[in-house]
């Protein structure tokens, strides 16, 4: 996040772009950083996580809007401060923020010029900060964060605490393709009786995030009392919160059907998906077992060695 330079190669590359047209350039460029180095890796790193938890991932989203717009209004001196004591370290001259440079893009004859502070703070420093976060509101639209708010509701830490009714009987009316009319009039009565019920059990107490309050519903068979509940647990888990498994999978596609390949089938395709988006599972089974498995379904005229059977 607090990169700002680059090595002395870069530096001069940039030098060479700015004398092919034709511009003085400062001396010992502070070069342009990447805007993408802005971001919380805290963020960035649950965001590709498989078991995502939707209740961290809303509140890590918040917090970096919160940064970013901090960053942008006061947080300039202190970023260049560190710019400051980088360069020192790598002995790299500063250039002074007072002197004048010509306007980048501009014809040398009209003489408009900038000053280097101008240049690195609001050309770059603010711009970089404002691309950054037109493109988390692009991720995270209004529509998306509503969604998220709602299934947090169903996080079971402190005694859940963030239950709401309300929310939760809306996403009925949000995924109506999944919930019949019949559903969408009943939820509520469903989710109220829930929650006393889950408040009340000492075993939903250990519960810390969607994916353990799932399994003990199946565990303790209330996903069959509270089958509309479920199905909203149901949709929190496979709510897709980041592209990070989307594009892993696509990945995968271009790995499993190559040119010898290309006429696959779907069945064998998705199979092959399977197996290889999940290759940790699988390779934690045992061959011999999966031998026997794939064996015990049916007769067949190969027989196994007997170290097999």
């Amino acid at each position: 996040m607090r990169r700002f330079l680059v090595d002395r190669a870069s530096i001069e590359n940039v030098n060479v772009v700015q004398q092919e047209a034709e511009l003085e350039p400062p001396p010992n460029v502070v070069n342009e950083f990447n805007p993408n180095e802005i971001e919380t890796n805290e963020l960035s790193n649950i965001l590709q996580r498989k078991d995502l938890n939707i209740v961290n991932a809303m509140e890590l989203v918040d917090v970096v809007k919160a940064r970013l717009g901090t960053m942008r209004e006061s947080g300039w001196n202190n970023f260049f401060a560190d710019v400051q004591g980088f360069c020192v370290a790598k002995s790299i001259l500063v250039p002074n923020m007072d002197d004048e440079i010509p306007v980048r893009g501009r014809s040398r004859a009209e003489g408009r010029t900038i000053t280097n502070l101008h240049h690195y703070r609001a050309e770059i420093f603010y711009v970089a900060i404002d691309k950054i976060c037109v493109e988390m509101d692009h991720r995270f639209s209004e529509g998306s964060n509503i969604i998220l708010d709602c299934f947090s509701c169903l996080d079971p830490k402190n005694s859940f605490s963030k239950f709401d009714v309300d929310k939760l009987a809306r996403l009925a009316d949000i995924y109506h393709a999944d919930f019949s009319y019949d559903d969408r009039g009943t939820i509520r009565d469903q989710l109220e009786t829930y929650v006393l019920q889950v408040r009340r059990n000492a075993s939903f107490s250990t519960c810390e995030d969607v994916q353990s309050l799932a399994m003990k519903m199946v565990q303790t068979e209330k996903h069959l009392v509270f089958p509309l509940v479920y199905k909203l647990i149901e949709l929190a888990l496979i709510l897709p919160v980041s592209t990070a498994s989307v594009e892993r999978a696509f990945s995968a596609m271009k790995i499993i059907k190559s040119k010898l390949r290309n006429k696959i089938n779907d069945v064998w395709f998705n199979d092959l998906m399977v197996c290889y988006t999940e290759r940790e599972i699988f390779k934690s089974l045992d061959d011999i077992d999966i031998i026997r498995t794939f064996t015990a379904k049916k007769s067949r005229k190969g027989h196994l060695p007997r170290n097999f059977i």
